[in-house]
């Protein structure tokens, strides 16, 4: 199995991108249109374990019906793909390591936070949001008040962040591959590849630092040398998340990839969460332009690790 690492790897993080992607799905079942004496009404029939229930959606109508259709026929081709990259896992012979009990708690704390952590992350990233209408939207609700370009982007940190929350997924080493698939996510609808490396130049709002063209080897060699620094978990994560805000290394979303790519690092060593809270964003984002600049590049790595770090 060690000659087909890399591709057992590959086939993970797709297994695990898909697995997400099904999450996302509102409506997974066999549709049921029921009628009584007040009206038509839709349904969703499904086997929860050994039991078979039957979800109600709605009042019936042509639009709901059609989206009902669409989102289950999308799940049951989801779920014909999870099923190839399984017998392609088996053909190769991988066998699904377990987690430590210190990663799998953590990992429940990530679970359990993260629709506070998706929160205070669209508020660095100045979406117009509430926590209750960032809460509506993850559970794959409606709201109004806000723009679909908002919505979009807390639907997309949903999703990066179901994405390194899969088991198979915190299994595998924290490097480039695992930030370009997370990069990928949180730029979906907005580029067709938002996870490939940046190839134009790009300016940072608020400061003269431009910072220079990535170039792909450089940025895979640097990540790896502050990996496999001798410095405490929780430093390194730090590192990895500034390193990667600076260098700009996608077209967009890049505090928000980064942020995420420091907390499969954190969280794979089962050493908690690292997230900028709503009432520390106006200090994080002046000591940022700071660290860009050069002028200061301790300042916030101690902020980090004081205000923007969460144990269990």
């Amino acid at each position: 199995m060690k000659n087909n690492f890399n591709e057992i790897q590959e086939l993970l993080r797709s297994k695990a991108d898909l697995q997400a992607r099904l999450s996302l799905l509102a409506y997974d079942g066999t549709p049921e249109i029921k009628t009584n004496s007040s009206g038509k009404y839709i349904y969703i029939r499904k086997r929860v374990l050994t039991r078979i229930t039957s979800e109600y959606v709605g009042a019936y109508s042509d639009e709901l019906y059609q989206i009902v259709l669409k989102n289950v026929k999308e799940a049951k081709e989801l779920k014909k793909q999870i099923k190839q990259i399984d017998k392609e896992l088996a053909k190769l012979n991988y066998q699904q390591s377990e987690l430590s009990p210190k990663v799998e708690l953590n990992l429940d704390f990530a679970r359990a936070n993260m629709k506070a952590n998706i929160y205070d992350q669209a508020i660095l990233e100045g979406v117009a949001t509430t926590f209750p209408q960032t809460e509506t939207i993850i559970e794959n609700g409606k709201v109004s008040g806000m723009t679909a370009t908002d919505v979009q982007k807390i639907l997309n940190l949903k999703h990066a962040w179901e994405f390194i929350l899969d088991k198979n997924v915190l299994l595998s080493k924290t490097d480039f591959y695992i930030l370009s698939y997370i990069a990928k996510f949180v730029n979906e609808g907005f580029y067709d590849n938002g996870g490939r490396i940046r190839g134009v130049p790009v300016k940072i709002g608020g400061t003269d630092y431009i910072p220079p063209l990535p170039i792909e080897s450089v940025v895979k060699e640097n990540i790896e040398a502050i990996l496999n620094s001798q410095k405490e978990t929780i430093d390194i994560a730090i590192e990895l998340c500034l390193y990667c805000m600076k260098t700009q290394i996608f077209n967009d979303g890049n505090k928000r990839a980064s942020v995420i790519f420091a907390n499969h690092y954190l969280i794979s060593k089962g050493e908690g969460l690292i997230v900028i809270p709503e009432k520390e964003v106006p200090t994080f984002k002046k000591l940022l332009v700071d660290y860009y600049e050069d002028k200061d590049t301790q300042n916030i790595k101690t902020f980090m690790k004081e205000k923007c770090w969460r144990r269990f």
